[in-house]
C-alpha cells in the first residue's frame, strides 16, 4: 500500500484502520466477482442443456462410462463456452473441434473415458498435460478441488486463464505455461496424469511425478498416425504397469517431445 511505512510512524492506529478499510474493499471486491462467477455459470448452465443431456446419454454413458462423477461433471460443464463462438452449435456433436493455434477441444466421449480411466476421487491431486481449451480441466475440477495444467501455447493459456476465472474454477484450476514433458514438479506428486497429446513415449518426469498407486492415462504413438490410449500405473511398491486401452488420434505432445 503505497505510503504504508509513512503512516506508520505517525500512527500505529492510522495504519490498523487502513488496513482494515483494505481488508474489507478487498473482501467485498472478491464476493461481488465470485457473484458475478456464479451467475455466470448459472446462465450458461442453462444455455444447450437439453444438448448437454443429450450428449451425456447417447455417446458416453451408452458407451459404456458408469461413473456417477463423470457422468455428473460431463453434465455440469457448459462445453460451448469451450469452443469459438462460430462453434458453439456443434460443441455437444459427437467430434472433436478445432479450437485455435491448430490444437482441438476433444470429442466428449473421449474426455470421459479418459477422465473414469483415472479412477479419481473427490480431493485428488490431479496433473493435465494440454491445457488447450480448458475443457478437460473443468470436468476434472467437478471431481476434485486440486487440478493443476501445464500449458505450452502461451496465448492458448492465457485465454483459457481468463475463461476459467469467469466460470469460477480459479480456485480449483491451476495453469501453467510450459513444457508439459517435464510435468509440474512443484505440486507432485500426484494422484493421477492425464495427458491431452500424443507423445512418442511416456516422459519419465511424469513417471516421477506420480503418486504409488497413481494412474497415467495418455495417448503414445506416431505424431500424425493412430495411436494408443494407454493406462499407466505406479504401484505402492513402485512398479510400473501398463495397458492399452483403444486406438485413438491427437494432436502431438510439442516441444521436448519433438527434439
Amino acid at each position: 500500500m503505497p505510503g504504508s511505512k509513512t503512516f506508520w510512524f505517525i500512527s500505529g492506529f492510522v495504519l490498523v484502520s487502513l488496513f482494515s478499510l483494505t481488508a474489507e474493499g478487498d473482501q467485498e471486491g472478491l464476493q461481488e466477482s465470485q457473484q458475478k462467477e456464479a451467475s455466470r455459470y448459472q446462465e450458461a448452465i442453462g444455455e444447450y442443456r437439453k444438448e448437454r443431456e443429450m450428449m451425456v446419454d447417447d455417446q458416453i454413458e451408452r458407451r459404456g462410462v458408469k461413473d456417477p462423477l463423470v457422468l455428473e461433471a460431463m453434465n455440469s460443464v457448459p462445453r460451448h463456452l469451450f469452443v469459438p463462438a462460430n462453434q458453439q452449435k456443434k460443441a455437444y456433436n459427437d467430434y472433436p473441434l478445432p479450437i485455435g493455434y491448430g490444437q482441438t477441444i476433444s470429442q466428449p466421449y473421449i474426455v470421459a473415458y479418459m477422465t473414469e480411466l483415472l479412477r479419481m476421487k473427490p480431493g485428488d491431486k490431479i496433473l493435465e498435460i494440454g491445457t488447450g481449451s480448458g475443457y478437460q480441466a473443468a470436468v476434472l475440477a467437478h471431481i476434485t478441488d486440486q487440478v493443476y495444467t501445464v500449458e505450452i501455447i502461451r496465448e492458448l493459456a492465457e485465454r483459457t486463464m481468463k475463461l476459467v476465472e469467469e466460470l469460477g474454477y480459479r480456485d480449483r484450476v491451476h495453469i501453467k505455461v510450459a513444457d508439459g514433458y517435464y510435468g509440474w514438479e512443484e505440486y507432485a506428486p500426484y494422484d493421477g496424469i492425464i495427458v491431452t497429446a500424443a507423445a512418442g513415449h511416456v516422459p519419465p518426469s511424469l513417471i516421477e511425478q506420480l503418486k504409488p498407486g497413481g494412474r497415467i492415462v495418455i495417448p503414445v504413438g506416431a505424431v500424425y498416425q493412430v495411436q494408443t490410449l494407454m493406462v499407466i500405473t505406479k504401484t505402492e511398491e513402485g512398479e510400473i504397469k501398463t495397458r492399452s486401452m483403444l486406438p485413438v488420434r491427437f494432436v502431438p505432445m510439442t516441444g521436448h517431445m519433438q527434439e
